[in-house]
């Protein structure tokens, strides 16, 4: 046991004054020190903006990443007042920057609903920057102040006159918290910049990165509100209705706002948000629109004998039904929101089901009775999907009567590692028998699985997820990960931490790579969310000279090594790799499964929607939606012919 200091009294206790204690302990202010709490100040500091453009003062927003990782937020808002406070004696500009729990929202007369809802945003960027600069425009005048890790070092002065209104923010992170980086990523930022714009039609949000030659600058201005926004989610899939149904009301100053469109996928997409904070795990406000949905449908199917007829008795269309290839964005505004969950991103007021319930039956009953036809189509669909849901289930049940085991045991060809220890086994998932027999002879048996798959898999994109659960190409990898897929996916049951896609360097490699991850993508995305799913980078080239051998990974690590020969570069002799099956064991542990010397590209997603629209885009039906996204991008390919 460690030595404690036995003079345990009143001196004994620490006081953090000041904003001291972020700096003691930022991740219970931002939730971490990594990527995610570094992008995080930056939403702190836009939320301040878009509470202003909530309460009607402001129409522009701008977001600047300027070099050295520099970054600054400019609105056309009121301006943070700069008087002095009745009772701290000090400029209110200076309070909201440097005291925790100070600023106007508490007061529902200044904001009646906002997005920062506990007064530590801005004050808290301000803690955990090496610097900041305020610049705030009001009555005529221009007013600065500067900081250094929270702390003023000047006064607020006035620098000049100007007939603009609205704040600027600009701050440098500190390094010394930030360890992991401080480098703002482009498209993590523009996600939620685009979000926001979209949740609040009426604003321009412009987003510029000022660290390019030549900056890149996205505005993001969506007139439509929520409604462009289920159209957005929805480009390149084929819609019912062609303009998403819009429904608004307002219940007891709890204002409520959906738009919801169908597509000819299966895949179920709801966005849910409470004073434009995403709750990515739901709340009484989502319970409220899924129950009334599927009441409202059932509704309507039990007047259709036509429909009625296609389901066994007493079957009805449940949640799942009704909802699949549903794109739907909720969003409600209430003026004291409780949030519960792991993340503090779950709406736990009770009494907002009830309104959402009330609101989407009423509003939706009146929909369907005034357009039968689009009603019809969204029941057949759901009917559809209610139909091949009671034959998966009989299927199931008459699969396990008949083997009396579970269905999805480990596969044949899947050759498992020893080690049960899900943290440090990987799969190499790979494509061909050929490259699978090398992958075998050259991996660690205790920690590497080899998974070989054969031909062409399944594009889940276009198919309902009984057809996937059965597809011969796509049941090895569901039964070798062992988490069960879709709504059943449980990731405590994941056997491999590294799940590696190991493809020939060429087109139909590439194919492969793509109809996985959309596999992944559409069916377990959380194994994309915490960072499961990589790709291997073998080598493109082997460059031999006498018994010297060297592996690299592009046409320019090649150039670049051969010119390192000099005058021997002649007799070099370069071989082109053009599938992994020609490298025997021993080449593909060296140069693609040693953990010490393998490249590996770890997948993410930091913009899910656009991801969403892209694997849309390219692996859905329509053709016109995909034609014009190559036009658009075919600068960026890269051909293997």
């Amino acid at each position: 046991m460690s030595e404690v200091n036995s003079q345990y009294g009143a001196g004994s206790i620490q006081v953090l004054k000041g904003l001291e204690a972020v700096r003691k302990r930022p991740g219970m202010y931002i939730g971490s020190t990594g990527p995610n709490g570094l992008h995080h100040l930056v939403y702190e500091v836009v939320d301040n903006s878009i509470d202003e453009a909530m309460a009607g003062c402001c129409t522009k927003i701008i977001v600047a990443l300027e070099k050295d990782d520099i970054c600054r937020v400019e609105d056309d808002g009121r301006g943070i007042p700069v008087d002095i406070h009745p009772t701290e004696h000090i400029s209110a500009l200076e309070l909201v920057l440097t005291r925790l729990h100070a600023g106007g929202k508490f007061d529902k007369s200044n904001y009646k609903v906002s997005g920062g809802l506990h007064g530590v945003g801005v004050s808290c960027v301000n803690a955990l920057s090496v610097w900041m600069e305020a610049f705030v425009n009001v009555n005529g005048k221009r007013y600065c102040q500067k900081y250094a890790e929270g702390i003023p070092k000047s006064k607020v002065e006035c620098i000049g006159d100007t007939e603009l209104h609205g704040t600027t923010i600009r701050w440098k992170a500190d390094a010394s918290i930030f360890t992991e980086t401080t480098t703002y990523n482009f498209d993590v930022l523009a996600s939620r910049l685009r979000e926001l714009a979209f949740l609040n039609p009426g604003i321009t949000i412009i987003f510029r990165d000022e660290r390019l030659e030549t900056p890149k600058e996205a505005v993001f201005a969506f007139e439509g509100g929520i409604k462009h926004y289920a159209s957005y989610l929805n480009e390149g899939k084929k819609v019912i209705p062609e303009e998403p149904v819009y429904i608004s009301g307002e219940t007891n100053e709890v204002i409520i706002e959906a738009a919801l469109q169908y597509n000819d996928g299966y895949a179920e997409n709801i966005c849910s948000y409470v004073n434009d904070i995403n709750t990515r795990e739901g709340g009484t406000h989502l319970d409220g629109f899924k129950i009334a949905l599927t009441v409202v449908l059932n509704k309507f199917l039990e007047k259709n004998e036509k429909l009625l007829k296609k389901l066994d008795k007493d079957e009805k269309l449940t949640g799942d039904d009704v909802r699949a290839g549903l794109t739907a964005v909720l969003s409600v505004k209430v003026p004291e929101p409780q949030f519960e969950g792991q993340t503090k991103t779950k709406l736990g007021n009770s009494e907002v089901r009830g309104y959402v319930d009330s609101l989407i039956k009423e509003k939706m009953t009146l929909y369907c009775e005034q357009n039968p036809q689009i009603t019809n189509l969204i029941l057949e669909k759901a009917v559809g999907e209610a139909s091949a849901r009671i034959a998966a289930r009989k299927a199931k049940d008459s699969a396990r009567r008949k083997n009396s085991i579970d269905s999805f045991g480990l596969p044949g060809k899947l050759s498992d590692c020893s080690s049960k220890n899900a943290a440090e086994c990987e799969v190499y998932i790979v494509e061909g028998d050929s490259a699978g027999g090398s992958a075998k002879k050259g991996r660690d048996a205790k920690t590497q699985a080899i998974l070989p798959l054969w031909g062409k898999m399944l594009n889940v994109e276009k198919v309902r997820a009984d057809k996937v659960m059965s597809n011969e190409k796509l049941q090895p990898v569901i039964a070798s990960l062992g988490t069960g897929f879709g709504k059943d996916f449980n990731i405590e049951k994941l056997r491999y931490h590294k799940i590696i896609i190991m493809a020939d360097a060429d087109v139909d490699g590439s194919h492969i790579r793509t109809l996985l991850l959309t596999f992944f993508f559409r069916y377990m995305p959380q194994l994309i969310e915490n960072g499961y799913v990589y790709l291997a980078m073998p080598p493109l080239f082997k460059i031999e000279i006498g018994k010297q051998k060297t592996y690299v990974y592009s046409d320019e690590e090649r150039d670049a090594e051969l010119e390192k020969l000099g005058d021997k570069r002649e007799k070099a002799d370069v071989q082109r790799y053009k599938g992994l099956g020609e490298m025997d064991g021993n080449q593909l542990w060296d140069t693609t499964m040693n953990p010490e010397t393998r490249r590996m590209k770890v997948v993410t997603i930091p913009d899910a929607v656009a991801a969403d629209r892209i694997f849309s885009i390219c692996m859905g039906e329509e053709v016109e939606p995909r034609r014009k996204f190559i036009e658009e991008n075919a600068v960026y390919a890269n051909l293997d012919v």
